[in-house]
């Protein structure tokens, strides 16, 4: 089993998890609801969904300190 990487890439897996899910759920809805339920849909998704990833990866790098500022400020620490 491969060792698990170090505590400092945590935010750079995190991100790419989050933005690989969450650009697959909604590049998917946003081209079926444009196409329905086609071969064109087939065809357009995996596009779709890495021109979105690719746009969202680097921005949740980016945003991610101020979101977490944002939070810390609104909700309570442990």
């Amino acid at each position: 089993m491969p060792q698990p990487l170090p505590a400092r890439f945590r935010p750079y897996v995190q991100g790419l998890v989050l933005t690989c899910l969450m650009t697959f759920v909604v590049s998917g809805i946003s081209t079926l609801l444009a196409l329905g339920l086609t071969w064109a849909f087939v065809a357009r998704w995996p596009i779709a969904w890495g021109i979105s990833w690719a746009i969202a990866f680097p921005t949740i790098l980016f945003v991610m300190p101020l979101v977490q500022r944002i939070v810390a400020r609104v909700v309570a620490p442990p």
